[in-house]
């Protein structure tokens, strides 16, 4: 099956091509819509500028000029004197002679590139935009904007050119009351055209090759029959190839919801809305004017125990304001510090980057970003967009961040990681718990690229009663600990989920009896801490602690306190642990803040 019939070509790339039909001034840039380029494997100079220059050279010519001048030269007469002597006289005679003039003429045009400041490799993993080129002895050089910043000219062979890099295996559980079904275009990483420019996926080509599966005309593959399937995606001259598997146990991951929950004697809590929480822009801190430059601490003002400093979070890292060239207007291209989700594993941090109010969508997509905490400095990061750093310090910075392809990221608060992989639970936190399929997206840190999808089912007993989590943690590999508000019966419950090979199973490990916020406030984040064996669950700016009884050092979903931290209005956007360390995410600006003095 053919989708859009023939791909239609982006805005981008027909600009492009009739600009180069038509532009005969090659000193001058082409301008093209402001696209997304792709990276190579291949390294080339990366310059400052890139100049036509006219060249004077100067160029000695003789020219023949006719002189006339009178030569005193005696001449014979033909008669001779009475006295038989000859008789002369004077005559005039022309004469020439060469005579060499020095000229300056403009004899030819000549390119002259900048200052070499890097090479492109340094940017593989970067989020590199271009909206102009310049064509020098038939070959482009595009200049470049480099995670938000200008930076210069690089031949377009250091682009992906008609690449396209998808993910090699899906594995999708059998689940006969999936009603949507899985969107293969989920599957793309990316796919480039002849120039490198980042191609839209609703432009790919995707044809389906097999005897039980098929694309529907909106592009899902139904997960309710058990196959196989080969995925072709196509875009000009870039081909690649998905393998896609419907496991056969439509039984898998039928479970029983059937702990006693813990009962709490909390008061009635509640706090604000969303709605009403902060709204200063994520993305306004580009200039050192507007960079924060003092860190955030908040203490509790309010606790289970009557402590009212029983912790305090404490800014360790503000993010970039932003990671696209200024006019990114359409998704794929920006990456905002809008951040929904973090994940520490040791000094590696991980973030979910959506745009504002993109996390509400179904099909919500978004950039994943890594981070070096090692080289991070807490202040200096948020000026990566702009041209405030000194350009050295500002690629020692960039060679410590990556930025994934476009992805779905779902919420983008179920995020977790371990040494090699990024996991993402990406749910829609609008299903209102349907029985449709749960997608787990596994990136690769050394790329951040996918490089395997699973979907999995939870129910209770049967479709009636699924569980959609929308929220969860990674433990390791093979299992990740999920998080499930069961309002009706006012209970929170923890799930268990393990893979093994490319199936699942669910257990329920634990409940706590209460709502915890009694308003209807969303979770915003959720995370196991190993140190101590507890939950953290954080609702805007609240933070309650909650025994996990996995190792027998705690209570299962016992309340053990409860945090309320004053942040104007400033909502907790997901949680992270490592070892014995908790933190959190705040946006507006957005910055990552470590968890003290809690009481264990």
């Amino acid at each position: 099956m053919r989708r859009f019939a023939l791909g239609m070509m982006t805005s981008a790339a027909l600009m492009a091509g009739l600009a180069s039909q038509v532009q005969k001034d090659y000193s001058k840039s082409t301008k093209t819509d402001l696209v997304t380029k792709i990276m190579g494997n291949k390294s080339y100079q990366v310059y400052s500028s890139l100049k036509l220059e006219e060249v004077t050279k100067k160029v000695k010519t003789k020219t023949k000029e006719k002189k006339k001048y009178t030569v005193k030269k005696k001449v014979a007469v033909k008669k001779k004197s009475k006295k038989g002597k000859t008789k002369y006289k004077t005559v005039k005679q022309v004469k020439y002679k060469w005579v060499t003039k020095t000229a300056y003429k403009n004899v030819k045009k000549k390119w002259k590139f900048g200052k070499k400041l890097t090479v492109s490799a340094d940017f593989r993993y970067a989020h590199v935009q271009s909206k102009s080129y310049k064509v020098k002895d038939g070959k482009r050089y595009y200049y470049i904007y480099v995670n938000g910043r200008p930076v210069g000219y690089v031949n377009e062979k250091a682009f992906a050119l008609s690449k396209a890099n998808v993910v090699s295996q899906v594995s999708l559980v059998n689940n006969p009351s999936d009603s949507v079904g899985f969107n293969v275009e989920d599957a793309i990483n990316y796919v480039t055209d002849q120039h490198g420019s980042l191609v839209d996926n609703d432009s790919v080509e995707i044809s389906c090759k097999s005897a039980e599966l098929n694309i529907s005309d909106t592009g899902y593959v139904s997960s309710r029959k058990a196959g196989t399937a080969v995925l072709t995606f196509k875009y000009g001259k870039a081909k690649a190839t998905s393998k896609l598997t419907v496991r056969g146990d439509a039984k898998e991951g039928i479970s029983s919801a059937d702990v006693t929950p813990v009962k709490t004697d909390l008061p009635e809590i509640t706090t604000w809305s969303a709605r009403d929480g902060a709204r200063l822009s994520s993305s306004s801190t580009i200039t050192s004017k507007d960079a924060v430059s003092s860190s955030h601490k908040y203490w509790a003002t309010k606790t289970m125990s009557g402590n009212a400093k029983g912790a305090d979070i404490e800014t360790i890292f503000y993010h970039p304001a932003v990671l696209s060239a200024p006019g990114s207007s359409n998704l794929e291209a920006k990456v905002s510090s809008a951040v929904q989700g973090i994940d520490f594993y040791d000094n590696d941090l991980v973030t979910s980057n959506l745009d504002l109010g993109q996390a509400d969508n179904w099909e919500a997509r978004g950039h994943m970003v890594y981070y070096n905490m090692r080289k991070v400095k807490k202040y200096n990061w948020q000026l990566i967009p702009s041209k405030m750093l000194s350009f050295n310090t500002w690629l020692s910075y960039i060679k410590n961040i990556k930025v994934s392809p476009y992805m779905k990221l779902g919420h983008g608060q179920s995020v977790g990681s371990t040494k090699k992989y990024v996991y993402v639970l990406a749910n829609w936190n609008r299903s209102n718990n349907w029985s449709n399929s749960q997608e787990l997206i596994r990136v690769k840190k050394s790329t951040m690229e996918i490089d395997k999808i699973w979907t999995f089912k939870v129910w209770n007993g049967s479709a009636k009663n699924p569980r959609i989590f929308l929220n969860a943690d990674v433990i390791d590999d093979n299992t990740l600990l999920a998080l499930f508000h069961n309002a009706y019966k006012h209970r929170y419950e923890y799930w268990k989920i393990s893979r093994s090979g490319d199936s699942f199973k669910a257990k329920e490990v634990g409940a706590t009896g209460s709502d915890l916020i009694s308003n209807s406030a969303e979770v915003q984040g959720f995370v196991w801490n190993s140190a101590y064996d507890v939950y953290y669950i954080a609702f805007n700016d609240y933070l309650f602690k909650i025994g996990a009884g996995l190792d027998g050092k705690t209570d299962a979903g016992k309340l053990l306190n409860y945090y309320k931290f004053d942040t104007g209005r400033r909502e907790f956007e997901g949680l992270s642990s490592y070892g014995p360390e908790l933190y959190v995410n705040l946006n507006h600006p957005t910055e990552t803040l470590k968890v003290n003095h809690i009481t264990k």
